[in-house]
């Protein structure tokens, strides 16, 4: 189950214990993320109703960037390499924020994904795709030779048959 992200609270939503310098917000709603908050030495001096805001704090600023945050996903010109090795993870990562890939399968049935001219099995994949991680994603197909093109998208249920 995902948990859903830290949320403004109250003293009875939550359980805070203490570390020198940081403080440990426990929802007791286990379906909440819990949050692991350094404040410094500043926090020796400070009740719990402070630091739960001071969380409280942080959480609506991360509330307001996001509601004014607009993002322009970045999409590889054609022909250009879209992802690059980096030798420092020791992993393939993405240059922009859209890829255009085709999947296939090899002779054991798992999925292998065409990125370029480049060939990257699924736990390939998986780790270009994870330096996404916290972010959301939609996967549009569409025919091998229309990845660089944006489709028609129709939100409804398919119909009977249909994919």
């Amino acid at each position: 189950m995902r948990l859903k992200r830290p949320q403004v609270a109250t003293m009875n939503d939550v359980r805070i214990t203490r570390e020198p310098e940081a403080a440990n917000i426990e929802f007791l709603d286990a379906s909440v993320a819990d949050m692991h908050l350094t404040i410094g030495p500043r926090m020796r001096g400070m009740s719990d109703t402070e630091i739960l805001e001071c969380y409280n704090d942080g959480v609506r600023a991360q509330d307001h960037l996001r509601a004014t945050y607009q993002h322009v996903a970045i999409e590889i010109p054609a022909g250009k390499p879209q992802i690059e090795y980096s030798t420092q993870c020791t992993q393939w990562t993405p240059r922009g924020d859209v890829l255009r890939c085709v999947i296939e399968d090899d002779e054991n049935g798992e999925p292998v994904i065409h990125v370029d001219d480049q060939e990257l099995n699924w736990m390939e994949f998986g780790r270009l795709i994870r330096t996404f991680a916290g972010w959301g994603m939609r996967i549009v197909f569409v025919s091998d030779d229309a990845t660089h093109e944006t489709p028609m998208i129709e939100v409804r249920e398919p119909a009977e048959g249909e994919r």
